[in-house]
């Protein structure tokens, strides 16, 4: 399943973010493809705010992993989620050295340069977005596995 979506401006690309966090489950991940720039960081802060979080969404390049939790009153998003940057990761296995797996355990993972950690095509509940700048902005190229059937953002 392969859907193109154009991006001319922030307001698509936050569309597009509220449509991925209304389908999203635990368990999915999200891997974001592209260069410098191409807006990965952007639209991992539009589904985070889409999954109902309100404030801040720092790009976790240093620190690798920005967790969000639901809060006990209902507030904040409305699952658990691991937004991760793997960009500084030199080698796969760094990502088990730090605690991926635990981290994933009943959450969703937004994961930014996806292919450092080793990637996470295979799965089926991965939603692969690859981001390329157009002459009218930008193009979202998205490949769902299996697990995506029927919830593909549009």
């Amino acid at each position: 399943m392969t859907t193109t979506i154009d991006l001319p401006d922030i307001a698509a690309m936050e569309r597009l973010g509220i449509a991925i966090a209304k389908a999203l489950r635990p368990g999915d991940v999200v891997a974001l493809e592209g260069g410098l720039g191409a807006g990965k960081t952007t639209l991992a802060r539009a589904i985070v705010a889409g999954l109902g979080h309100d404030g801040e969404v720092p790009s976790p390049s240093f620190a690798i992993i920005e967790l969000y939790e639901p809060g006990p009153d209902g507030t904040g998003v409305r699952l658990p989620l691991v937004h991760a940057d793997f960009y500084r990761l030199e080698h796969p296995d760094e990502a088990y050295e730090i605690g991926l797996d635990e981290y994933r355990e009943g959450a969703a993972l937004i994961a930014e340069w996806p292919d450092h950690a080793g990637g996470f095509g295979h799965e089926p509940g991965c939603l692969t977005i690859a981001l390329e700048v157009a002459d009218a902005g930008r193009l979202a190229i998205a490949r769902g596995g299996s697990d995506w059937l029927g919830r593909m953002p549009k």
